[in-house]
């Protein structure tokens, strides 16, 4: 593989993660988001693997792929059963 196949290579990952960084802040419901950020953060994996950094690309798939995106989730659920449970504190107040 010469030069020319890596520069093309580098060139498709780094195009294949500006694009998905514009649809993780374009997306604007937050389980939908927090599904592209974990997809972003494979993509910013594969990329550092093409720039030849895995030992990097190792640290982002388990943080921005698996970590980060758990940790949102739990967020996204404990601030939704709170607003649930004080939406029907509410209602049985009245």
């Amino acid at each position: 593989m010469g030069p020319a196949a890596v520069t093309a290579l580098q060139f498709v990952a780094l195009t294949v993660v500006m694009l998905l960084g514009v649809v993780v802040v374009l997306t604007y419901d937050v389980l939908r988001q927090t599904v592209t950020v974990g997809v972003f953060g494979f993509a910013l994996v594969l990329l550092f693997v093409v720039l030849q950094a895995p030992d990097v690309g190792l640290s982002e798939l388990v943080v921005s792929t698996v970590a980060f995106p758990l940790v949102l989730l739990a967020a996204i659920y404990q601030t939704r059963e709170q607003t649930h449970e004080q939406t029907h504190e509410r209602t049985d107040d009245e």
